[in-house]
């Protein structure tokens, strides 16, 4: 795996790096201000995603016991652990391949993100004939309002004094 790992990283350079240099009349720190504004982009997108879905307001963050095992099964810890939102905005859930639909993405994973609206309806139905929660923020913006709410009850000392 080491080795795949090492070839697929040498093709992806050759085809973002190489060939645009080889092909393209551009110069070598155009091709670097692209490769890095892909990666600054693309990683800013993932991360405002990640954070939108996971460190929100109702999700937990349960600890492992001594043996490593967390209370739950994997599918209520994946229900407790993240929250969907904006799950409307048609826009979004394209530009961001589905993954505000992140529970649904972690229960079903090799799912193509296009069905994952009406998955979620199923999974939130579901969820609730069980007693699981199913967090949902109906919008982009509730979403980042319930995060930073999330951050600055984090950002309390007593907080972090209670869990250590």
């Amino acid at each position: 795996t080491f080795f795949l790992i090492i070839f697929w990283k040498v093709v992806y350079f050759i085809y973002m790096v190489a060939l645009p240099l080889m092909l393209l009349d551009v110069t070598w720190w155009q091709v670097a201000i692209g490769f890095c504004t892909l990666h600054f982009v693309a990683g800013f997108v993932l991360s405002v995603v990640f954070q939108l879905a996971h460190v929100v307001e109702g999700t937990s963050f349960p600890e492992p016991d001594n043996n490593g095992n967390i209370e739950n099964e994997w599918a209520i810890h994946q229900l407790q652990t993240t929250c969907d939102f904006a799950g409307n905005n048609r826009l979004l859930t394209f530009y961001v391949g589905g993954l505000n639909f992140q529970a649904v993405h972690h229960l079903f994973p090799k799912v193509c993100h296009v069905h994952y609206p009406k998955i979620a309806s199923i999974v939130k139905q579901t969820a609730e004939e069980f007693g699981v929660p199913y967090l949902y923020n109906r919008s982009f913006i509730s979403a980042f309002a319930s995060h930073m709410r999330m951050l600055r009850k984090l950002g309390r000392n007593d907080v972090w004094h209670n869990l250590g």
